[in-house]
């Protein structure tokens, strides 16, 4: 068979053209480290997202060598947590759920793009190779606020990186003589173990303690100030763990009003 030659100039511009979409198809899947959204999580109760050991503090989490689990809970009109923090050349697998009504989980810039939906539990898996800073927006309308509904995504260098979390409670009042007592919780949520110092600062008192903290567990110390030492009145004080820090007060009383009725009543 005889074939003319612009016909084969057109099929071999359409067999080209034909690769070059697959290609194309190709890389915006797995080329750019974009899984495609999974349904095999189990169904969960939105109800009941503040028990569920994964959704009930939203976060980001180590599993494995530069692997990550990000744990996402869209609402209106917000994300949590927000900023999701992330350290580059890492592979993050999200897992995304809707407290309320339906919204959608879209990282600007990147293929990621999966409807939040209330008692189901997107997934997807992406590489991130740089530090960058990306936008995440809701493309499902959701009520009047809805161009409101952002987020930050923050892919940040191995040495800005942690996930260490710290928290702080102290009481409100004391009377002289008695300790401030500073209940402190440090978190790792990293595979290697933390060792670092925790610091309470109040008044002209500076109190140390050196803490190690397994890979994805979590300290709980206490660190005390004589409050003779501090005076009568208000005191702010500060915890501080490497880059975090938590603060608070106390009142030094010279005696506290329940100790005082208390005093009243044996008379």
């Amino acid at each position: 068979m005889n074939v003319h030659t612009y016909e084969k100039i057109w099929l071999v511009a359409a067999m080209v053209l034909i690769v070059a979409f697959i290609a194309t198809i190709t890389y915006g899947s797995v080329g750019l480290g974009i899984a495609m959204v999974g349904d095999q999580q189990p169904t969960i109760e939105p109800t009941e997202l503040g028990d569920d050991e994964r959704f009930g503090e939203p976060r980001v989490e180590q599993v494995g060598e530069n692997e990550y689990e990000a744990y996402v809970v869209a609402q209106t009109f917000s994300y949590q947590p927000d900023p999701i923090e992330v350290p580059e050349d890492s592979q993050v697998t999200f897992y995304v759920t809707a407290r309320d009504v339906i919204h959608s989980f879209s990282i600007a810039g990147t293929n990621v793009n999966t409807m939040a939906i209330p008692g189901e539990i997107a997934e997807m898996t992406v590489e991130f190779d740089e530090a960058g800073e990306y936008g995440i927006v809701c493309n499902e309308y959701c009520g009047p606020d809805h161009h409101n509904m952002e987020g930050k995504l923050h892919v940040v260098s191995a040495d800005e990186f942690d996930l260490t979390d710290l928290s702080a409670d102290g009481p409100d009042e004391v009377a002289v003589g008695d300790s401030v007592d500073v209940d402190v919780v440090v978190e790792n949520r990293q595979l290697e173990d933390l060792e670092t110092t925790v610091t309470l600062e109040i008044g002209d008192e500076t109190v140390s303690e050196e803490v190690t903290v397994p890979g994805g567990d979590a300290v709980e110390t206490t660190l005390s100030v004589d409050s003779s030492a501090l005076g009568e009145g208000d005191h702010d004080w500060t915890v501080t763990v490497d880059d975090h820090d938590s603060s608070g007060s106390v009142t030094v009383l010279e005696e506290l009003d329940d100790d005082a009725d208390g005093g009243e009543d044996d008379e």
